[in-house]
């Protein structure tokens, strides 16, 4: 039996078409079952409606059928949905229907802008054969692992989802695809919050005009943003409020990153020694201190990239002064779990996920045999590995691009 539901049509096109019947006990009641692999959100039948924004999907008639957009009108009637189940109560019979799911091109079928379904519901479903939802694989656990002559003989759905979420986080660290990114613009702030999903970020690179990403390196050993800023009084001890909670203030660090220029900081002015004295002058550095001492600079620092810092105190990341208004794109780590059970899985990293649920379970039960435990250990450690070889999605193709240089010299 074949596992893919949907036709061409809906796949590429998000939209499903639907024929109102007329033999039937009452012909204005009718419902239709849509079979895309995704759910229809529903929030309101009116456009008046403020919810009507939160449908995924549109609902045009016609009643020609012609593939011309003259001839489809949005149906805005009343309707109810449960599930992916329409249902209608006062639909003419032989009327032609289409459920359009929204996309970036808005649809085949409207002709005026503000009829389009726009959205990106087509495209986010686009490749997704390739995954499997976290709730299916829970689902499936039950049914191959759990119950009379298996190894699990009952278990809690929510024990199953626990260790299904936690197998998530696991893999989304270092085995999975789980590697995101933002495209943003650096505003005069210099700072940017953190995705709502973020666990760790990859790396941050700036775009030029050739669309070429630049790295942009972190300024650990340079800057740091403070946690804590409290005011403090003459005698340096800090100032509470009426709670007795220390008051807190802006960060001079902070401030003076911002201000700061990184031609002084990477050296790149240091084109002649009466630069140099401006440099030394600026610090208050004695311009003979260096005297007898190797010449050169700092490795780490000589870059003109810029640099990024995460500020743990505000949730955001703050940049240098010379990337102020350029693009950037943050690459980063989610812990896979942002939406919940509708988490997608690769299907490659599927029977790993299953050995890493079913070693969970019974590791954590009392009187189980220890050489079930380890072999359960040993099975779970092996199809990870095997899922991380799967995903490294190694082509034989690409190494011999990159071993072409193989005979260039190797310089440190």
């Amino acid at each position: 039996m074949s596992l893919i539901k949907e036709t061409n049509q809906q796949y590429y096109q998000g939209a499903q078409v639907f024929i109102s019947a007329e033999n039937v006990p009452n012909p204005n009641v009718q419902s239709f079952t849509t079979t895309f692999n995704t759910d229809l959100i529903f929030g309101s039948y009116s456009p008046d409606d403020t919810d009507y924004a939160l449908n995924n999907f549109k609902i045009y008639t016609s009643s020609t059928g012609l593939p011309n957009p003259s001839s489809w009108s949005e149906y805005t009637s009343a309707y109810t949905v449960a599930g992916n189940v329409l249902t209608f109560t006062d639909l003419t019979s032989n009327t032609y229907l289409v459920v359009q799911l929204k996309s970036a091109s808005g649809g085949l079928y409207a002709e005026t802008e503000t009829e389009k379904a726009y959205g990106n519901i087509v495209e986010n479903n686009y490749g997704g054969y390739q995954y499997v939802k976290l709730n299916d694989i829970i689902n499936n656990f039950m049914v191959a692992y759990v119950g009379m002559e298996k190894l699990i003989l009952n278990v809690k759905r929510t024990d199953v989802i626990f260790h299904a979420k936690r197998a998530m986080q696991e893999f989304s660290y270092d085995t999975l695809k789980s590697i995101n990114s933002q495209e943003l613009t650096i505003p005069p702030s210099l700072s940017l919050p953190l995705p709502q999903d973020y666990v760790n970020y990859v790396g941050l690179c700036y775009i030029d005009n050739f669309g070429v990403k630049i790295p942009i390196y972190p300024a650990d050993n340079l800057t740091t943003s403070p946690y804590e800023n409290p005011v403090q009084d003459t005698s340096g001890i800090p100032i509470q409020d009426n709670f007795g909670e220390n008051l807190e203030g802006t960060s001079i660090t902070e401030e003076r990153w911002k201000r700061a220029n990184d031609k002084v900081i990477n050296q790149s002015l240091f084109n002649n020694l009466d630069e140099y004295a401006l440099w030394a002058n600026y610090y208050g550095f004695d311009t003979n201190i260096f005297y007898g001492q190797q010449y050169g600079i700092e490795p780490q620092y000589a870059q003109v990239n810029g640099w990024f810092n995460m500020n743990e105190r505000e949730g955001k990341v703050s940049f240098s002064s010379n990337l102020k208004n350029k693009l950037i794109v943050l690459e980063y780590i989610s812990d896979g779990l942002a939406y919940d059970l509708e988490s997608k899985v690769p299907k490659l990293a599927e029977e790993a996920m299953y050995a890493y649920i079913l070693h969970a379970i019974i590791s954590t039960r009392i009187n189980q045999p220890e050489y079930i435990v380890q072999r359960l250990k040993k099975e779970k450690r092996s199809k990870l590995r095997n899922t991380k070889i799967r995903l490294s999605n190694i082509k034989l193709d690409e190494i011999v691009q990159v071993m072409r240089g193989k005979s260039k010299w190797i310089k440190q």
